[in-house]
């Protein structure tokens, strides 16, 4: 059963300040990767598949996060001691695309190039990100909840940030499909949570109980979707939950109808990916500006196919 008491992959102050992997060697290139946080499994999959990368291309990675995905002078200071290790390349999932950028051409002046990941950054030099279409799929979300509310009523949406580009695009997503599609249907609150699933809880309860005639809520992430899922059932709510992202809390969900279905991201996918640009990008091979790891729906009916069971993570 959900509650408010879940914990969603925590894990030990020691392990964000941890390595992935081998221990640096001076004989192989060392990349850095800085994400946007640690507390989720969806970060902990993204680093399995950066630990995988780096044995199979014999390179020294080290992968590091701040405590929640709203530290963001965290995150910097984080980015900054990376810079200072003089990594062969930086990977970087920036929780605020504009209070990276300073560092981004600390970098550049360098000539440490910087492969972004999940989350891009307001500046030219990434050479790469590799990523979701964050739109797309949320637009994919928007439509599954028009199809499971009869494509009217009003909905809301539970955000993780206003910050990251991950954050601000599902967001755009999810409206722009609305709008463009669903005359009917009225979206009636967006906030934001954090990625924090007991205050996006409390956020999905004080929504469900100012608008009695909602239908639907959209959940942009991990933390996000769990937190709407508790909230809905804290508030004995039969509102549609449409979430992002898995872990074991979410499939969970999915599978005993709290949740209708979710959206999944390939994390070791993008994990892998990063690392195998990066170390590309350190040989001055010719990157494409983005790799996309793509993205699935999965519900009750195909959350034990094979193909959606191998990108799902708990």
């Amino acid at each position: 059963m959900i509650t408010r008491r879940t914990i969603v992959g925590l894990m030990s102050a020691a392990a964000f300040l941890g390595t992935v992997g081998m221990a640096q060697a001076a004989d192989k290139p060392y990349i850095a990767l800085i994400s946007k946080g640690y507390q989720h499994q969806f970060w902990q999959a993204v680093r399995q598949g950066a630990e995988q990368a780096a044995k199979d291309l014999d390179v020294t990675v080290s992968y590091e996060g701040p405590e929640g995905e709203s530290a963001i002078n965290q995150q910097l200071d984080m980015i900054q001691a990376a810079l200072a290790k003089k990594p062969a390349a930086l990977g970087l999932a920036a929780l605020d695309s504009q209070a990276a950028i300073p560092l981004v051409q600390q970098a550049k002046d360098a000539g440490i190039p910087i492969i972004a990941f999940d989350s891009g950054v307001d500046s030219d030099y990434p050479l790469t990100t590799a990523s979701t279409d964050s739109k797309a799929s949320a637009a994919l979300a928007a439509d599954k909840m028009a199809e499971l509310i009869g494509s009217e009523g009003e909905v809301a949406i539970v955000g993780h940030d206003q910050t990251s580009t991950t954050g601000v695009d599902r967001v755009e997503g999810f409206k722009g499909e609305i709008a463009a599609k669903y005359s009917k249907i009225t979206i009636v609150d967006i906030q934001y949570g954090g990625g924090d699933h007991t205050k996006s809880a409390d956020i999905t309860k004080a929504i469900i109980q100012a608008h009695p005639k909602l239908k639907g809520i959209f959940g942009t992430n991990e933390g996000a979707a769990l937190g709407v899922a508790i909230g809905k059932k804290e508030a004995e709510s039969k509102v549609v939950v449409i979430g992002y992202d898995s872990g074991a809390g979410q499939i969970d969900a999915i599978k005993d109808g709290t949740i209708a279905g979710s959206i999944t991201q390939n994390p070791v996918g993008i994990g892998y990916k990063t690392v195998e640009a990066a170390v590309k990008a350190t040989k001055g091979e010719k990157l494409t500006k983005h790799i996309d790891t793509g993205f699935y729906w999965y519900d009750k009916s195909n959350i034990d196919d094979p193909k959606i069971a191998a990108v799902l993570y708990k």
